[in-house]
């Protein structure tokens, strides 16, 4: 009797790591099916070619987009994707003059419409003639606001150059925040003087 005690500890004692296992294994796999459902490629539900959107309010113009291509994904939530090339002119409400543009290798359009990526070789110019530079912008049409927390390159009308990281501006690019900046100015004498 007293063996097969041992015997019956003895298998308790062998099978109990198997289950332990058994049970790790089972959660590890629960995990997978969570990851791999979470990673599900989004679907293209819709594909335009020669976008050309204006978009206005009161017939008053406020942004035009323009992109060879467009690609509307289905996802939570949904987004689309101008994988060839995107450029928005955005116009002062009042005077329908021309406030500035944006110009990118790809553009992405978040969910409701209101926040629009732009990535790669971006290029933006305001009325005054300065440019910003960079590999990544956001511009929230909610909040009227324009950032990156890539560098930044801003090369203004006079030719001074800022960089930085970190930026901010409102939509026309009149009022720009950046940090850690470092640069070149170009300093008039004779105003500097007086």
């Amino acid at each position: 009797m007293h063996k097969g005690l041992k015997h019956i500890t003895g298998l308790r004692l062998l099978l109990l790591p198997i289950l332990v296992l058994f049970i790790t294994s089972c959660e590890n796999d629960l995990n997978k099916v969570k990851q791999i459902a979470s990673n599900e490629k989004a679907i293209v539900v819709d594909e335009t070619k020669g976008v050309d959107l204006i978009m206005s309010d009161s017939a008053k113009v406020e942004m035009h987009l323009t992109a060879p291509l467009s690609l509307d994904y289905e996802a939570k939530p949904p987004y689309t994707v101008m994988p060839k090339g995107v450029k928005v002119v955005l116009y002062d409400k009042k005077t329908q003059l021309e406030q500035g543009t944006i110009t990118a290798d790809t553009g992405i359009r978040h969910g409701d419409g209101k926040i629009i990526e732009f990535r790669k070789n971006v290029v933006a110019v305001n009325a005054q003639g300065d440019t910003f530079r960079s590999d990544e912008l956001f511009w929230d049409q909610g909040t009227k606001k324009i950032y990156s927390h890539k560098s930044v390159s801003f090369v203004m009308s006079d030719g001074s150059v800022t960089n930085g990281d970190d930026f901010e501006s409102d939509d026309n690019f009149l009022h720009q925040n950046m940090t850690h900046t470092r640069g070149v100015y170009h300093v008039d004498e004779k105003t500097a003087t007086q």
